[in-house]
């Protein structure tokens, strides 16, 4: 006999037990009752964890694994890529000055005597502005004034000297003509005589011989005649030489001497004087200047990063009460200082009538020249970025993810794109700061 399960069977209600009972006793033997193996309930729980195994794994494996961020869209700047033409050029500011300033130097030191004319007076050509005394200078000249009159005394001297030589040599030259003459006659007659033997040899002779010194006597004062002209000719020249350089110093010292009084070299504004009465000043001091004001020109600092790439014409535009006004390079000063070097601009068509001296001007100085590109609004997600990548909006409008861009040469306005971004679609341009490591945007109204 089969001895029974410890298995706990399961509870029937009666009617089912009723009729379990009457199938028993009707087939007159007992049947063992088997509980099922995998009950519908367990399939039912393994197959939904398996189900959700799945779905955690296929999230795993193929799903979205990107950092994102929920953010406000009224607090972005998102701007559109757009193509359009493209001018490199950089900002810098400049000063307003006269196309051309005259400086006023002191030409010889002096004390201030008298100053005729205020710093912000309106000069016109020769006008009295201040003058210096210089006692040491009017001394010079007395005494230069006093060699130069020694000099022309002894000229005159020289001068009267070499007349009274001149005619006391002619004077001998006449007595020795006279002399030649007179003997040449007598010895003709001396020796007509001896030929015929009138009269002794030694009368003859003697004749002959005072002819000979009388013609030798002429021809040695010929020649220091004539070197005593060319000695006296030399020494006059000598003398002249010597008092033309001191009327030339004198000359010079005279217009020195005029040049204590200081006087306006053109017209026009005479925007500084740096001078009081009795204030000591020294050779080649500035005193002030004076400002043409027939136009005017710009000078603008530029960083040296960009000293290669200015030239002579290259131009630049400023906006001054509503009006756009163009300017070009006319002079660059190469010399670099604290980084930096300078250039002049002037303008090209219409000067300002409301523009002035010292104003500052913000320009826009052109690097190249202007050619079609597409572009990108500036912004601060250049901090982060650096230009190789940004956020660009889906054109759902709900979402911005990142891609990676290539941006070229830039402007104050605008970013060139050189890859990455095509005309149309729309950049979050203002700051990444608070996107952390953020793949994807989520944007909400």
């Amino acid at each position: 006999m089969t001895s029974p399960t410890t298995t706990k069977p399961n509870r029937l209600s009666p009617h089912k037990e009723q009729r379990l009972s009457s199938q028993i006793a009707g087939s007159g033997m007992d049947r063992k009752i088997e509980k099922p193996k995998w009950p519908l309930k367990r399939i039912a729980l393994y197959a939904a964890g398996a189900i959700l195994l799945t779905l955690v794994v296929y999230s795993f494996v193929f799903g979205d694994k990107s950092a994102r961020l929920n953010v406000q869209v009224e607090r972005l700047t998102i701007s559109t890529v757009q193509r359009g033409d493209f001018q490199e050029f950089i900002p810098v500011n400049g000063v307003v000055l006269p196309i051309k300033t005259i400086y006023l130097d002191a030409v010889q030191g002096g004390r201030v005597e008298i100053i005729y004319l205020e710093a912000g007076s309106m000069l016109k050509e020769g006008d009295k502005i201040l003058k210096l005394e210089n006692a040491n200078l009017q001394l010079n000249i007395m005494m230069q004034e006093t060699s130069l009159l020694e000099q022309l005394t002894h000229l005159r001297n020289t001068r009267m000297t070499m007349e009274q030589n001149r005619l006391n040599l002619e004077g001998q030259l006449v007595n020795a003509d006279y002399q030649v003459q007179r003997m040449s006659r007598l010895y003709d007659q001396k020796k007509a005589l001896y030929d015929k033997q009138l009269i002794a040899f030694q009368e003859y002779a003697e004749a002959k011989d005072e002819l000979e010194f009388y013609q030798q006597s002429r021809q040695l004062l010929l020649e220091t005649h004539r070197q005593d002209s060319i000695l006296q000719e030399m020494r006059i020249n000598q003398m002249e030489n010597s008092v033309s350089r001191i009327q030339e110093n004198l000359d010079m010292l005279q217009q020195t001497l005029e040049s204590l009084v200081l006087r306006a070299p053109i017209s026009g504004h005479l925007t500084s004087l740096d001078a009081e009465i009795g204030e000591s000043k020294s050779p080649g001091q500035r005193l002030g200047q004076i400002d043409v004001l027939e136009g005017f020109k710009v000078r603008a600092p530029i960083d040296e990063h960009y000293i290669t790439r200015i030239e002579s014409g290259q131009g630049g535009e400023f906006d001054l009460a509503g009006e756009t006004y163009r300017l070009v390079i006319t002079k660059i000063y190469p010399e670099v200082q604290n980084g930096q070097f300078e250039v002049d601009l002037e303008f090209s068509e219409i000067v300002p009538t409301n523009i002035r001296r010292g104003q500052t001007v913000r320009m826009r100085l052109e690097l190249g020249q202007l050619a079609e590109a597409t572009l990108l609004a500036r912004g601060s997600f250049y901090q982060q970025t650096g230009g190789r990548w940004v956020f660009v909006v889906d054109p759902s409008g709900g979402f911005a993810a990142k891609k990676p861009i290539q941006l070229g040469r830039q402007n104050p306005l605008h970013y060139e794109v050189l890859k990455g971004l095509e005309p149309g679609e729309r950049v979050i341009t203002s700051s990444y700061d608070n996107f952390g490591e953020s793949d994807r945007l989520i944007l909400k109204n």
